[in-house]
């Protein structure tokens, strides 16, 4: 029996054919020939269509199916790449479109069985293009929320091309040439249904367009939003074509092939076009570039784009010959999110701070915006919120007033013109389920649906659910059922591993996209029965981590402190202090305001323990105490703003905070802390008079506060949007000091050394970068800034164009490490010894003993903060010295080598630490 395409794919690298139009212009037709006697009559020109050709010329398009089987291709594509009603409405042949995919198949089928044999089968790929319109952008500069396509209406089309393209016997899908994801999705959704209609396995090869050298796609999304836009679906391979000949293509496969849980496809153009339009790669040059594809296992199937004919592939099949296919990624083990980037919700994140402003619910400026149809002012709400911190933006728009369905579409549409915002996953959040739907027709990234229920029972549950996996995203779970709202623990655990056996079980949802809200209710409310709702929910939060696995829990916070209405600091404190607790036992989302300004760690002792007998219902007479002490705030703000009292502890908002008595040095540091930079140009200017040079001040208590707020986030005290303020306060303390710096730097004479910075593929954080940039500067040295998310590539270029003397590499996450090392060895391929400087939040010395020293020729130093990068440029600069600094750190390198050795030998392995257990009973 002949074998499938996916057993044929686990075997061996699989030979893609290549060009159809550089084909086909061979052929010499002329417009006679596209036109043929059935659309003699058809106005505007014909000429340039080549889909017609199925029909007018079939002779041509079978002939050049035949030629690229004898070259030895496994996989032809029918010629039907613009098959749809959309394209061809530019030559008046709509109604045309599903012959031209039927026939372009039947073609495709013909030839592919002329060579097929029991062991060498021939398969048939369905080509789908992405039309000439994107549901993603507008086509009017003047109006961001206009569209030319609607998601339902490429739909529609792409359900009539694919069903005719199954018709005609296509073996598999491929939706190429993808520049906006959103009309990819459109097309693998109307795969998925035309399967299901028929019954047959279609496999889905995805094949994207870079745009540009940063690796995005025309639509702005980078290949790592684009894999979690797809992750949800039953993708068979992902791959690259068009754009790029194979050299420029490289580094972006290598980067799929690194990350993707799929097979990999690779058909580059024969190089890039030349002042003439044409290709200059050949058969012979082009060869040696797809060896390297297959020889560094990046690829499944490879075969040609723009300027390749059958000798191009003919080329192809022997290198391909016994060679090993590359091993797809396993499944990814984390939640996947995205808008223009990833967000990766890895243990790092911690916790998700979900923006709040941008709901006409919760928001009575944001509703009247809405109603007023100040799009541009609404829009700059949600810009605050991820300038505060936001990792993803709530939008909700139900009110009686409102057309929610098309305010929804309108705000979503306006917002993804909007780079700053649209990077970041957006969540769909409405109880009208035909404006969730409408919101999820808009995004091309992947969203989180906010919410379904149990409520209306199993059967509307389970449409809902179908329909968040239909559109690629992610969903809340509200702990309701068909009884009502779930109020205690006992309540919200078996609503949830309700909901979840569903899911995961019926739905076949992935657990890591299922985000559980186990109801958070006001507590304080002067009734006994709401006393433990914190608690339960803590409890809940605990017993779906350890149940669970996969799901991931949030709530809506502010609920919390509903009976606190008109007092912020009471308010934000209990929900840092409920955000502690939560947290620590596995709440991971959350809706919340990510501008507060409350810390866990700057409640003053005995408000904590108020707020926190509250919060754990630990006394009986707590909430009346937490009232008493609301009302002494309120008092006390009350008697300053007339002028009545100084003020102390909480009521710092609206009298100069006890910080301020404190040294200069002091109050800069905690400025810094809280991100309060209300008073940094007075305590800057108090400060040059007590330190020698500007620069002292960053090295000194702008740095304290930096590791003072790296201290509190590595134990759980401050999260990632309370980091990103203190990351704003940094740069504009930065900014203060910079004609000073600039000014010492003139004294400083020539300079001393060129020195490349950039923070790694992958990692968004810039803060520590940049306060080695002013430090290093302030040193005389020349420094080149790539900015952040850069590739290894990138860097290497870089340093090799610019001549450096050395490197700095910054990275915040954990996957930065990875990174490093994947730099560090591109670095020892391209011949290099330019030493390397390691710096970040996750970095460490033990890190780069092990696996990066081990594999980098050149010197690779760690550096513990911005404050030590000049002693440490100092001595590699200085010829003798370097020799004795390289010395020194393998001498440390290897003996931290030995140390970690030592201690892997120490510990146990599992079953011999079962066998050792304490038997007590």
């Amino acid at each position: 029996m002949k074998k499938t395409l996916r057993e044929v794919a686990k075997d061996r690298i699989i030979i893609l054919d290549g060009a159809m139009g550089t084909m086909i212009q061979q052929y010499g037709l002329e417009e006679e020939d596209f036109r043929g006697y059935r659309y003699r009559k058809t106005p505007g020109m014909m000429k340039g269509n080549n889909d017609m050709l199925n029909i007018t010329r079939p002779d041509v398009i079978s002939d050049i199916h035949r030629k690229y089987l004898e070259a030895g291709a496994d996989i032809i594509t029918t010629n039907t790449f613009s098959s749809q009603r959309i394209s061809q409405a530019d030559y008046h042949l709509e109604d045309s479109a599903r012959t031209m995919a039927l026939e372009g198949a039947r073609l495709a089928r013909k030839a592919a069985d002329e060579f097929s044999t029991e062991e060498r089968p021939r398969f048939v790929v369905g080509s789908v293009g992405p039309t000439n319109k994107t549901c993603s952008m507008s086509p009017d500069v003047s109006n961001p929320a206009a569209r030319d396509l609607d998601y339902m209406t490429l739909y529609t089309d792409y359900v009539e091309q694919i069903e005719a393209l199954e018709e005609g016997g296509a073996d598999a899908i491929l939706i190429e040439t993808v520049f906006d994801t959103l009309n990819a999705k459109a097309a693998i959704d109307a795969t998925m249904e035309v399967g299901r209609r028929t019954g047959k396995d279609l496999p889905i090869m995805l094949s994207i367009t870079v745009s540009d050298l940063a690796g995005r796609t025309l639509s702005g999304q980078t290949l790592d939003a684009v894999l979690a836009s797809v992750s949800s679906y039953p993708i068979f391979s992902i791959g690259l074509n068009c754009s790029f000949g194979a050299d420029q293509m490289k580094p972006f496969l290598k980067q799929l092939a690194h990350r993707a849980p799929y097979y990999i496809s690779a058909y580059p153009n024969a190089g890039l076009p030349n002042s003439l339009g044409a290709y200059d790669e050949t058969p012979e040059s082009m060869a040696p570039q797809i060896q390297e594809f297959i020889d560094e296992g990046l690829v499944n199937i490879i075969g040609g784009c723009c300027g390749t004919t059958e000798k191009f592939i003919a080329k192809y099949v022997p290198i391909a010959e016994g060679k090993k296919p590359h091993v797809p990624q396993p499944k990814p083990q984390t939640m996947w999110l995205s808008g223009l980037e990833l967000l990766d919700v890895t243990p790092d994140v911690r916790f998700v701070n979900v923006g709040e402003r941008c709901n006409v619910a919760g928001s009575r400026k944001f509703l009247r915006l809405i109603k007023e149809k100040s799009y541009d002012e609404a829009v700059s709400i949600a810009r605050k919120q991820v300038a505060d911190g936001a990792l993803v933006i709530d939008v909700n728009m139900d009110d009686g007033l409102l057309d929610a369905r098309e305010e929804m579409r309108t705000f979503l549409n306006i917002i993804a013109s909007e780079p700053d915002i649209a990077k970041v996953p957006v969540m769909i959040d409405s109880s009208k389920w035909d404006v969730i739907t409408a919101g999820l027709q808009c995004m091309q990234g992947k969203c989180i649906v906010n919410s379904i229920s149990l409520k209306e029972g199993e059967e509307v549950f389970l449409s809902h659910a179908r329909d968040v996996m239909r559109y690629g995203a992610a969903v809340v779970v509200m702990c309701f059922d068909e009884i009502g709202q779930a109020t205690t623990y006992e309540r919200r655990i078996e609503i949830a591993g309700r909901a979840y056996k569903l899911l995961t079980e019926k739905v076949g949802m992935n657990p890591l996209d299922i985000i559980f809200d186990p109801n958070v209710l006001a507590i304080a409310t002067g009734m006994e029965e709401h006393d433990n709702y914190a608690v339960d929910f803590i409890r809940a939060v605990e017993w779906i981590k350890t149940n669970l696995p996969g799901a991931h829990v949030s709530g809506g916070v502010s609920n919390l402190s509903f009976s606190f209405r008109g007092n912020n600091y009471i308010r934000e404190a209990m929900h840092s202090v409920f955000l502690y607790h939560a947290i620590g036992k596995g709440m991971d989302f959350g809706i919340v305001n990510p501008a507060t300004k409350v810390t866990y760690d700057e409640i003053p002792a005995d408000q904590l323990e108020i707020i926190e007998d509250v919060v754990l219902n630990r006394k009986k007479d707590a909430s009346e105490r937490l009232v008493e002490l609301a009302d002494e705030i309120k008092q006390k703000q009350e008697a300053l703003k007339n002028g009545m009292a100084t003020g102390t502890g909480a009521t710092q908002a609206a009298a100069e905070p006890e910080w301020r008595k404190a040294d200069v040095a002091t109050r800069l540091a905690t400025a810094l802390q809280k991100g309060i930079a209300d008073y940094m140009e007075e305590d800057i200017k108090e400060a040059l008079a007590v330190y020698p040079k500007a620069v002292d001040i960053i090295e000194g208590p702008l740095m304290d506060g930096m590791n003072k707020v790296g201290e509190l986030f590595g134990c759980g005290k401050m999260f990632l949007p309370q980091v990103v303020k203190t990351a704003r306060t940094m740069k504009k303390a930065v900014a203060i000091l910079q004609p000073y710096i600039e000014a010492d730097k003139k004294e400083g004479g020539s300079l001393s050394g060129k020195v490349l910075m950039a923070t790694v593929k992958g990692d968004v954080h810039d803060i520590g970068k940049n306060i080695v940039d002013v430090v290093m500067s302030c040193n005389n040295y020349e420094m080149i800034d790539l900015g952040v998310m850069v590739p290894a590539e990138q860097i290497l270029k870089k340093a090799i164009e610019e001549k450096v003397d050395m490197v700095g590499l910054s990275g915040l996450i954990t996957p930065s490490l990875e990174e490093m090392v994947n730099v560090a060895t591109e670095f020892e391929h391209a011949g290099l010894q330019i030493p390397i400087m390691v710096g970040g939040a996750t970095t460490s010395e033990m890190h780069v003993a092990l696996k990066i020293a081990p594999i980098y020729s050149g010197i690779v130093v760690w550096v513990k903060d911005a404050a030590q990068n000049p002693m440490i440029a100092q001595r590699l600069m200085n010829p003798e010295e370097r020799l004795v600094f390289e010395a020194e750190l393998k001498e440390r390198y290897a003996k931290l080598r030995e140390e970690y050795a030592a201690h892997q030998q120490k510990l146990s392995s599992l079953d011999e630490a079962r066998k050792n257990k304490l038997e007590l009973f």
